[in-house]
């Protein structure tokens, strides 16, 4: 079915009007979350003997996009989350793929959380998921995508058992996610967040994948969120939502995408598509869905950790405009609580606010990085370079270098041409 839908991707082109004629959007930012896993680890708070309680800081970020929304007298129109909300799995296997006929071994010892399920996941960490997010519920629209983190189960598959001899990310063997319940009880679209939200226009696998609209001034944007390695059936759906909104600017988001060169992310000890011929890795998803549609002009991601960013032209020679950011392993919140543990790893607070400026003769997007922790932009700290490149694998780059990929510009150069005359 999607191979038949490709042939209808680049229908409903917008129309291309003087850009005296544009509709006027106003200055309005959009909020990128990064992974919050750490933040509602259930090992990175005080109970466990932790300096600090890491969900107080996911608890600061979603305090901090309630009261800039628009509706509260900010300019924040809409906030995405990149997936990896929490940290650890809750089961061993899920069904339905033991009914497909998927076996499976335990993980090696790669990570604590690969070690296996635990109880706090359900108890802990997917509960204060919840209390973050009821902060924005009436504030603002929004999306959550499952992470690889977010699923209730991660396993080995015995057919590529881990290779200690390796050097490469196969040393652990190839690994399947599976089960979205918990993520469902959270973020489903029955849930208190979505169910009858006029800005919520669509979902699919009971929300794993789902649509939102939202509009800025006279001007309105169509925001679709895929889950992990997103299925063939997952960008069925999508392709058929665009087409539902023809003319209308597209923002996708999806946890696992974009590196930090800028190229595709694709990671074979955790690419499912080796596994499972229904799931398409980043590359696939960018073949298979992004390029053959014309109406995406810009994708978030995260899953990899420090920054990435790159353009690419879809199919009709538009510009589509990458970007991850992911700041869940940085640890200076817990070195200066004089913690020196490995595990101190939180995320200090970042998080992106992308502003837009659509309505001049230039269109661009201002990409800015905001701790609430230290209630600083990155380019404030002057200390922010040497606490975070080396961490994030710039250790060769200038500090100004550096600093830029956390805060920069770039123009929307086709902008206008393509969503000129908006429905």
């Amino acid at each position: 079915m999607i191979r038949a839908l490709r042939l209808l991707a680049l229908a409903g082109a917008a129309a291309i009007l003087p850009a005296a004629a544009a509709p006027k959007c106003g200055e309005f930012t959009v909020a990128m979350i990064p992974d919050t896993q750490n933040y509602l680890d259930y090992t990175h708070q005080k109970s466990a003997g932790y300096p600090i309680d890491g969900v107080e800081l996911f608890f600061a970020q979603m305090r901090y996009i309630a009261e800039h929304a628009k509706s509260a007298g900010g300019d924040i129109v809409f906030a995405t989350h990149v997936g990896d909300v929490w940290q650890h799995y809750s089961a061993w296997t899920d069904p339905a793929h033991e009914l497909r006929g998927f076996k499976s071994m335990p993980n090696s010892g790669s990570s604590e959380v690969a070690e296996g399920p635990r109880e706090e996941t359900r108890s802990f960490e997917i509960p204060n998921a919840i209390r973050g997010f009821e902060m924005l519920k009436g504030k603002l629209p929004f999306s959550v995508v499952p992470g690889n983190h977010d699923y209730d189960a991660l396993w080995t598959d015995p057919a590529y058992p881990p290779n200690p001899e390796r050097k490469d990310s196969l040393k652990i063997g190839l690994r399947h996610l599976g089960g979205l319940d918990g993520f469902r009880s959270a973020f489903s679209d029955q849930s208190e967040f979505f169910k009858g939200q006029p800005w919520y226009v669509d979902s699919h696998d009971g929300g794993a994948d789902s649509a939102q609209i939202f509009t800025a001034g006279a001007c309105r944007f169509l925001h679709i969120g895929l889950q992990f390695d997103a299925p063939d059936a997952s960008l069925a759906w999508a392709t058929r939502v665009i087409h539902r909104f023809p003319g209308v600017p597209t923002i996708v988001t999806t946890h696992k995408y974009l590196d930090r060169d800028g190229s595709r992310a694709d990671t074979p000890a955790l690419d499912q598509s080796i596994l499972d011929a229904r799931d398409n890795n980043p590359q696939m998803v960018w073949d298979e869905f992004i390029s053959q549609n014309d109406q995406i002009f810009l994708v978030l991601s995260g899953h990899i950790g420090g920054q990435g960013y790159s353009v690419d032209r879809n199919l009709a020679g538009h510009q589509v405009h990458q970007m991850m950011a992911d700041y869940q392993g940085r640890w200076q919140v817990a070195k200066d609580l004089g913690w020196k543990k490995a595990s101190a790893t939180l995320g200090d607070g970042w998080l992106r606010l992308l502003t837009f400026r659509l309505d001049g003769t230039r269109p661009s997007v201002r990409v800015r990085t905001w701790s609430t922790h230290y209630g600083q932009f990155s380019t404030d700290l002057a200390a922010y370079p040497g606490w975070y490149k080396s961490h994030d694998g710039m250790g060769k780059l200038a500090d100004a270098d550096y600093a830029a990929r956390d805060d920069f510009s770039f123009d929307l150069s086709d902008f206008r041409a393509r969503f000129g005359a908006q429905p």
